[in-house]
């Protein structure tokens, strides 16, 4: 299984498992491969004119609204987690963020925490919104329709004012998880990379909203420029160090089209992405045996390790000395993106725990890392 045939094949066996091409099995959704998968299918789309493919990409945006644009089947609420009406919510799926899709209920308001319990309840992820709004916004550019655009930024603004809070001290910051109605945090930490992400990606709705005013995230992205202001992005979590080389092509692309000019901003980040890089490879984290990896944080770096090319092959590399000098060093890792995916094509590794526990991101992600250009679009 390689080449393009396989990426169509993991993103029409993901179809069918999760509901969206299965009409006898309920829809799974799970936000952060949903958008992914919606970019996968807009890149298949747009590389071959496969139509299938952008009816199963819009098709997904709508079943992913419907699922986690409303409450759980087990919650006593019903409707739209925004509390509109059915006539507003099918209007505006997005005013009230969107659920994680976890398989456990979100933690109740006079239920104790539980650390590791957490991670399998519902709720919000700032940094999984993040990522549907760069689908959606994908799929307005992909089709020309402005209001999937207009439904990223309508999630833009009740995120942003669901997860920031003032300090004690009177600084903002951003809760890491909130509960379905955003109108608690279930943990008050703040995502290493959530206000970067918050950033970027509002610029870039930003960007195609214009002088529309009703889109403006103006203020939003001011409060975010000031979390990202002094922070380190330094991490030694695979997915996370992808995450920073991806966020490193976004820059770029923002750049080269005049949104922004953040020449120190670029270089923090290629800076904190080859200090990961250094580290993993120290660790060995790539040279286990597939149950002790797992795909899809080592595929979100192949991911960002494929951002790297593209922002060689844009001819838009820092002008900097300190930055050319990073990007440089960070490309002697680039073999690597292809090892990892050699790693999980193999089938023997593909039916390991780690990979089928997970097989749905898993399979997701490494269509991704395959053919990165639906993700990864100029």
């Amino acid at each position: 299984m390689t080449g393009e045939p396989a990426v169509r094949q993991l993103m029409l066996d993901f179809a069918q498992r999760t509901g969206l091409t299965s009409p006898e099995r309920p829809p799974v959704r799970y936000l952060w491969t949903d958008a992914f998968a919606v970019c996968n299918f807009l890149g298949i789309f747009n590389a071959h004119g496969d139509e299938e493919a952008l009816r199963l990409a819009l098709r997904l945006v709508d079943q992913t609204h419907h699922v986690l644009g409303r409450h759980r089947p087990d919650d006593p609420r019903r409707g739209w987690i925004s509390g509109l009406s059915e006539a507003g919510g099918e209007a505006h799926p997005t005013r009230g963020g969107l659920r994680i899709g976890k398989p456990l209920p979100e933690r109740g308001p006079r239920e104790s925490g539980d650390a590791e319990l957490e991670w399998e309840r519902d709720g919000q992820y700032f940094h999984y919104l993040t990522r549907w709004m760069h689908a959606l916004d994908r799929a307005a550019r992909v089709t020309g329709d402005a209001t999937c655009h207009r439904w990223a930024c309508e999630l833009a603004s009740a995120a942003h004012a669901g997860f920031t809070h003032a300090t004690v001290s009177g600084s903002k910051r951003l809760f890491w998880k909130m509960s379905i109605d955003l109108a608690r945090p279930q943990v008050t930490s703040m995502g290493l990379h959530d206000p970067l992400d918050g950033f970027l990606t509002y610029c870039q709705l930003q960007a195609m909203s214009g002088d529309d005013a009703g889109l403006d995230l103006s203020r939003e992205i001011r409060e975010l420029a000031g979390l990202c202001a002094g922070q380190s992005w330094d991490t030694d979590d695979a997915l996370g160090v992808g995450g920073l080389l991806c966020d490193a092509h976004r820059l770029v692309l923002l750049t080269v089209a005049g949104t922004l000019n953040e020449p120190r901003l670029l270089e923090d980040l290629l800076g904190a992405a080859l200090r990961g890089l250094d580290s993993l490879v120290a660790q060995g984290a790539f040279q286990g045996g597939a149950e002790r990896r797992l795909g899809f944080r080592e595929l979100g770096l192949a991911i960002g390790l494929h951002a790297v090319e593209r922002i060689r092959s844009l001819g838009a590399e820092p002008s900097g000395d300190r930055g050319q000098a990073l990007l440089k060093d960070i490309s002697r890792y680039q073999p690597m993106a292809g090892q990892i995916e050699q790693f999980w094509l193999e089938p023997a590794h593909r039916q390991s725990p780690t990979w089928r526990d997970h097989l749905d991101i898993n399979d997701v992600m490494l269509a991704t890392s395959l053919a990165p250009s639906g993700y990864l679009a100029e």
